[in-house]
């Protein structure tokens, strides 16, 4: 699959859109389990006996991570040959599946997200500072727009120390966001149809509206790495390191 216009926009900007990449069977099997995510979020809250923790808020909005260690049906759109060249056009010849995300707004109000890079949060939960700029696709199960919170964006040209690395973050009181951004300029919001895929470098500062209309928004992350990432210090894996791609080759199926 020929994507040289999105390899040259993530090149120079910091992210691309791969349009409706994934209609059909695959976005089936990402909406089918979202609920079970949510299910399975409750019920961790509930355990904690809490309305939040760290960034999730219950009924407003839900971060739970690595799904596919316990919905193992995830891993036939994780390893597929979609999201092989995906990796291709952006990472380049090596990558390994680094972590999953489930991300849910709820409907009526559900919660904005601080401007920040991915990057950030790896730091700022203590992971390695060094740690080579990695890819996050962000697939809407639900068509994004403006009414419904999806991304904004900051390409590397407007803010270029960002390119280069980490940039300072903050953790905001109240929401527990990690704030990297608190400048003048909005960025580009980025609408996208179900099915695609937001695909944007890990230090590409990007933040979500609040969801207004009368539905969830749904939006898996599938995050991919060109090395193995380790912890600082003990120098053990952190997340997973799982290779889709090897000397440009995919090399893991679902």
């Amino acid at each position: 699959m020929n994507h040289e216009a999105q390899q040259e926009q993530f090149r120079r900007d910091g992210y691309t859109v791969f349009d409706r990449v994934l209609e059909g069977e695959l976005l089936d099997i990402l909406r089918g389990q979202c609920a079970d995510m949510v299910t399975r979020a409750d019920a961790h809250l509930d355990r904690l006996g809490v309305d939040v923790d760290g960034i999730t808020h219950r009924g407003n909005r839900y971060f739970a991570g690595e799904c596919q260690r316990v919905q193992p049906a995830l891993r036939r759109m994780l390893f597929s040959s979609v999201m092989a060249d995906i990796c291709r056009a952006t990472l380049g010849d090596e990558a390994y599946f680094f972590y999953d995300q489930y991300v849910v707004k709820g409907a009526g109000g559900g919660m904005a997200f601080a401007w920040h890079q991915d990057s950030g949060y790896v730091v700022g939960n203590g992971g390695p500072p060094d740690h080579a700029p990695y890819l996050t696709c962000w697939c809407p199960l639900d068509d994004a727009t403006q009414e419904n919170g999806t991304i904004r964006v900051l390409p590397f040209s407007h803010v270029p120390d960002s390119r280069n690395g980490v940039v300072p973050h903050l953790r905001q009181p109240g929401t527990n966001d990690l704030v990297g951004w608190d400048g003048a300029d909005q960025g580009v919001m980025v609408e996208a149809p179900a099915g695609s895929v937001v695909a944007f470098s890990s230090l590409l500062l990007h933040a979500s509206g609040s969801n207004h209309t009368d539905q969830m928004r749904r939006v898996y992350l599938a995050q991919y790495s060109p090395e193995v990432i380790l912890n600082p210090g003990t120098r053990q894996l952190r997340r997973d390191a799982i290779p889709i791609l090897r000397r440009g080759k995919q090399v893991t199926f679902a």
